[in-house]
């Protein structure tokens, strides 16, 4: 039941948004009471900072799986992360866009904790950006924080228009970003 009020409030809040959307709502949408709902979670505010905890979670672990062979090389790594996130939206799209969309109605120790979690997740992007600094796989000049937000931005604003049904699949995509961000936009002969 609980995953059930779970996944019903992911579409209600997808569809009309967190604000927009009552207990009220979710509760007819699952066909139980208030005191359902409230048997498994203490408020709408409580519901929306676990769909939160799980998707950054299930990122951190995805992650964690992705950067443990230490064989592959940063770009590998890279791409992967690519990957990872853009088929996260493909697979819980209504997730990912609660996820960067209604952020600012959690509450603020929980906007800490997914925030401190957020930054987890980029700051180890950014250890693999120093690490193929240091390999001598990327350039030596690169800023790695700056790099790692320019990856993280180019990726997670595609939950606004990426189509998993569409031209390019998550793999074709993911591809075509990290080929951009290695090579930029300049002809080869300006390598």
């Amino acid at each position: 039941m609980r995953n059930n009020i779970k996944q019903q409030a992911i579409l209600l809040f997808q569809k009309k948004g967190f604000s927009e959307t009552s207990i009220q709502d979710i509760v007819e949408a699952v066909h139980v009471t208030k005191g359902s709902f409230y048997y498994y979670f203490t408020s709408k505010e409580s519901l929306l900072m676990e769909i939160h905890m799980d998707y950054i979670e299930n990122l951190l672990t995805e992650q964690r799986r992705l950067y443990e062979p230490t064989s592959q090389s940063a770009r590998e790594k890279l791409t992967g992360t690519v990957v990872l996130l853009l088929t996260k939206i493909k697979e819980d799209g209504a997730s990912a866009r609660i996820f960067y969309r209604e952020m600012r109605h959690l509450q603020e120790a929980g906007y800490t904790h997914i925030v401190e979690r957020r930054n987890q997740f980029r700051r180890q992007i950014e250890d693999v950006v120093t690490e193929g600094i240091h390999n001598r796989e990327f350039r030596q000049n690169l800023n790695p924080a700056l790099t790692t937000l320019a990856l993280l931005g180019i990726t997670n604003w595609s939950y606004q228009w990426f189509d998993p049904d569409g031209e390019l699949s998550d793999r074709e995509t993911a591809a075509y970003f990290v080929d951009l961000l290695l090579h930029g936009m300049l002809p080869k002969e300006h390598e």
